[in-house]
């Protein structure tokens, strides 16, 4: 019962802090413009880049960076004050687990969010630097070979789990945890999956600072 009750106290400012997003708030705040109205529509880093170029996208990084760092790290030392040292990777990885959905589905953008790869992202560095080595190198493999970010974010999300288990982190319960994570993303990549079906999927282009 107690693990319950502190999995859903983590749960809460998790999905609410992983709602702030950073893509918005630089938009917003540097441009006076909104990232929604532009390009893709979606508000993630990504799009950001492809619409304002360099400058802001360090602030999104460190914006959606930092409210993925505070709960993560949050739910692990709340696990380990109350569990115990062997619940730390789980505390962290379930509070992750729900800044992702905050990102991706945020209350007060009325559930409309970004795709949850740089949250996700910064996660792994917190879980283990080895998974996080394996999802980051497979991320930019692919995209330099195809140019293809969405494709990147999906293979490396799923190297997630696949990681997780070939390094032997964690047990059943943080390897769900791991694939409920991966599935999500891969969710959230539906349109980008049909596009690169069609052939239609925008390549990624460096731009010049403006």
């Amino acid at each position: 019962m107690l693990l319950y009750l502190l999995l859903l106290v983590m749960a809460l400012p998790a999905y609410l802090l992983g709602g702030v997003n950073g893509a918005i708030i630089a938009s917003m705040c540097i441009y006076r413009k909104d990232i929604r109205k532009y390009g893709s529509g979606n508000p993630g880093l990504t799009n950001f880049y492809r619409v304002f170029g360099k400058p802001g996208s360090a602030l999104v990084v460190a914006i959606d960076a930092a409210k993925t760092l505070v709960p993560v790290l949050f739910g692990g030392w709340l696990l380990y004050r109350f569990v115990g040292g062997g619940a730390v990777l789980f505390g962290r990885q379930f509070s992750g687990l729900f800044v992702t959905l905050g990102h991706c589905f945020p209350v007060i953008y009325k559930f409309a969010g970004g795709k949850g790869v740089m949250a996700t992202g910064t996660i792994l560095w917190i879980i283990d630097w080895r998974v996080a080595l394996m999802s980051w190198g497979v991320f930019a493999a692919v995209v330099l070979a195809t140019k293809f970010v969405s494709l990147g974010s999906m293979l490396g999300v799923l190297t997630y789990p696949a990681s997780m288990l070939l390094l032997g982190v964690g047990g059943t319960r943080e390897f769900i945890v791991a694939l409920l994570t991966a599935m999500l993303l891969i969710a959230r990549h539906w349109e980008n999956i049909r596009r690169l079906a069609r052939g239609i999927e925008p390549k990624f282009k460096f731009k010049r600072a403006r």
